[in-house]
């Protein structure tokens, strides 16, 4: 069974909001990716907070492949991608963009991965969607675009492109 939450200008307008959510907590900020589906999700926030402070803000993606705490339980990885930090994070504030919190693991991982490139002023995490109640780290987003109550039979479908669609999926 799957059922759509949200698509199309619903999802465009709740990016807006995100995006200006971002700028309104700090201006002088980088925005990463998280590896693979944040990533997509970070080009579309990065070029409108681009549109919103008329200024280049650093942009990079992370891939924590490696460095998850879960890779045992995995049926399927995929190869792990090089890093694209063209830029220190050192004193920076730093923007880790994701598409879904579940767990919470890949945010850790993320923030540890991270460390490894200096230390940041501070790290904000922005996801398109919180899932609430399986949170197994003491994480949550500073900025989020829709919360989701599901079960742990459920998995969050998130698509951007060709048409914006967010789904929950009864695995």
């Amino acid at each position: 069974m799957q059922r759509t939450i949200a698509e199309g200008d619903r999802i465009a307008l709740t990016l807006r909001r995100l995006a200006w959510e971002m700028v309104e907590k700090t201006q002088d900020f980088a925005i990463i990716g998280i590896e693979l589906r944040g990533v997509v999700l970070a080009k579309v926030l990065h070029a409108e907070i681009e549109r919103i402070l008329a200024k280049p803000v650093p942009f990079g993606t992370l891939d924590i492949t490696l460095e998850r705490d879960d890779l045992h339980y995995r049926e399927k990885l995929h190869m792990p991608r090089p890093f694209s930090l063209s830029f220190s994070v050192e004193g920076k504030v730093v923007w880790l963009v994701d598409d879904v919190i579940y767990t919470g693991r890949t945010a850790r991982a993320a923030i540890e991965v991270l460390r490894e490139y200096g230390r940041a002023a501070r790290i904000g995490l922005a996801v398109l969607v919180e899932r609430r109640g399986m949170r197994e780290v003491p994480i949550s987003p500073d900025c989020r675009g829709f919360v989701l109550d599901t079960t742990p039979a459920e998995r969050v479908i998130v698509s951007l492109h060709p048409q914006p669609v967010i789904q929950i999926l009864a695995v």
